[in-house]
């Protein structure tokens, strides 16, 4: 079936000298891989391999077969262009980092329009904005309640926050847990939005131990999930 939808590059794997696999996530299909033959030689095509940058947002049309393989695309252009990603280089770490976590948790093939609005806004807000060192652990935080588990309500009596469990609680628990002056950045982020986020104040210290921290509760609730090999950049950005 030839449909026409937006998308947003989750990553791109050369495949043979000529050729890319590109992984999207669309708007009307959810997740899809695409096979673009000889993309990487042909220069008057409808497709340009600068096109499935990390990110990038694009408009395709592309034929969705639905049977769990490679699809191909007819055409693409970009719906938005970016100002200052691939200029900045701290933009452009957490561009990689963003990438390399939402490859590894979206999966479904299936439409979810709520979380596709949320990353576009999302992109589009990191790329026309300077105070960004806070951006990535807002991001995490606010993509797992699309992802199915993030607390809806913050407990400001509770103690601690169970990682295993995904739930405030007044006795330390046996698996790892937040606590203590972590707990309370953990709460700002969750009352943050776009317009507040460079208002949470916090240390480079304490902003790194709350992304392992956040690594572990992705992992604790998505099978697979594994640490982002880019996520040592971050560390040397904001560490």
């Amino acid at each position: 079936m030839i449909v026409t939808t937006k998308a947003i590059v989750l990553s791109a794997i050369k495949y043979s000298d000529t050729s890319l696999i590109v992984k999207c996530y669309t708007e009307l299909d959810g997740v899809k891989s695409y096979l673009l033959r000889g993309v990487l030689k042909s220069k008057k095509g409808k497709l340009k391999s600068g096109y499935f940058q990390p990110l990038t947002q694009l408009e395709l049309i592309a034929n969705h077969k639905n049977k769990g393989g490679l699809e191909s695309v007819r055409e693409a252009r970009v719906l938005y262009h970016f100002q200052t990603i691939h200029a900045d280089v701290v933009k452009n770490s957490i561009v990689f980092f963003l990438s390399e976590v939402l490859a590894g948790v979206l999966h479904e093939e299936e439409e979810n329009k709520p979380m596709y609005r949320f990353l576009e806004t999302a992109i589009q807000w990191l790329d026309t904005h300077e105070e960004v060192a806070n951006f990535h652990i807002f991001f995490l935080l606010k993509l797992s309640r699309y992802l199915g588990f993030q607390p809806y309500e913050i407990d400001e009596g509770a103690l601690y926050f169970d990682l295993g469990e995904a739930e405030y609680v007044s006795v330390r628990p046996a698996q790892p847990y937040i606590a203590d002056e972590q707990l309370q950045l953990f709460n700002a982020f969750l009352r943050a939005d776009f317009d507040s986020i460079a208002a949470v104040k916090t240390t480079k210290f304490k902003r790194k131990e709350l992304l392992k921290m956040l690594i572990r509760f992705y992992q604790f609730h998505l099978h697979g999930f594994r640490e982002p090999k880019s996520l040592d950049v971050l560390d040397q950005l904001f560490g």
